[in-house]
């Protein structure tokens, strides 16, 4: 396949046009293991020229060090990009492996101050609740939320792993952008309430792990064999033990349409995201990562992939056959609390 510019999809009602596939910047600093800052800067690069705009990073993710990472090609680039962070999981100074949920107003204005100091920005373009606090009404962490845009310190909100009914109460105090969720070959389960709270509201929907985490590319078959002890993959329960080889065995239909369409593995698993736009009606920019300018270029060249009827079929069964949970503590996202 040759290379081109990707097309564009609306990151929210009246928001920017943004490329219609994002990149998760997550591994480039955090939780893969060990990574090759040159060749990750590279990527950011080749992105960018194959017309990916909107970038994902947190401040959780390496306790800012991602954000201070991205910082510079935000920089060098900021009229062409869309960025995009998050706040809500607090890390305690004494144990850098916990993670603390908070929405509470302090909380916030801390970590949108901490993001910009990082980020060395005025302004953010997307920011996300990176998780739910139940505890706190999501109609208050929204109203402060508010509050960042009216101050001018971010242009357009996004909420992360909420329900449909969080979406729309969240919806009552300021308009949403986008919704951030795991929605992959391997996990469906915001099909029956997010999605068509998203399509109701005019909210973009921005799948996480549209690869399964890298397991749908075939790139490892079992986390505790092939991933590097840093990798938190081998923590998670559908890539481990019985789980894994099972889910190995999930792989087939993907593997025969791939071979059908001269495409990786990983393009048929995301063509089967993006044309979920189609499907549900409404705008959807996945944010696969990756830390290769090889890959990004491969994943973009997915958006030119179009599956038949007949072929989506032969993908419909899968969610409902994988083993195990996408986090070994579900709680805290969207599926524990519908």
């Amino acid at each position: 396949m040759t290379d081109s510019r990707i097309p564009k999809a609306r990151l929210g009602a009246g928001g920017p046009e943004v490329g219609v596939q994002g990149l998760g910047c997550m591994g480039m600093s955090f939780g893969y293991g060990p990574s090759d800052a040159e060749a990750s800067r590279a990527t950011l690069e080749r992105a960018l020229e194959l017309g990916v705009t909107l970038y994902d990073t947190a401040d959780a993710y390496g306790a800012g060090e991602n954000e201070r990472f991205l910082s510079p090609f935000f920089k060098a680039h900021r009229d062409e990009v869309v960025v995009a962070t998050k706040f809500a999981l607090s890390i305690p100074p004494d144990d850098p492996t916990r993670r603390i949920i908070r929405n509470d107003a302090p909380y916030i204005r801390e970590a949108v101050e901490a993001s910009l100091r990082r980020l060395d920005l005025d302004v953010i373009d997307l920011y996300y609740m990176h998780r739910r606090d139940v505890n706190v009404p999501i109609e208050e962490t929204v109203g402060v939320m508010a509050d960042l845009v009216r101050e001018g310190k971010v242009k357009q909100l996004g909420l992360s792993e909420v329900t449909g009914d969080e979406l729309r109460a969240a919806q009552t105090v300021h308009p949403i952008a986008a919704v951030q969720s795991e929605w992959s070959l391997f996990s469906r389960d915001i099909e029956a309430g997010v999605v068509p709270a998203a399509r109701e509201l005019g909210v973009t929907l921005v799948p996480y792990s549209p690869l399964g985490r890298g397991f749908l590319t075939g790139s490892f078959a079992n986390a505790e064999q092939d991933l590097t002890d840093g990798d938190f993959r081998r923590q998670q329960p559908r890539f481990t033990g019985d789980n894994a080889a099972a889910n190995a065995a999930l792989l087939a239909p993907v593997r025969a349409l791939a071979e059908a369409h001269g495409a990786t593995l990983g393009q048929i698993a995301l063509a089967w995201v993006q044309q979920r736009a189609q499907v549900h009606d409404l705008p959807v920019v996945p944010i696969p990562g990756t830390r290769k300018p090889t890959r990004v270029a491969e994943n973009t060249a997915a958006t030119r992939i179009v599956l038949t009827e007949t072929e989506l079929s032969l993908l419909e069964p899968i969610a409902e056959k994988v083993a195990g949970d996408r986090y070994a503590d579900m709680t805290f996202t969207s599926a524990g609390r519908e």
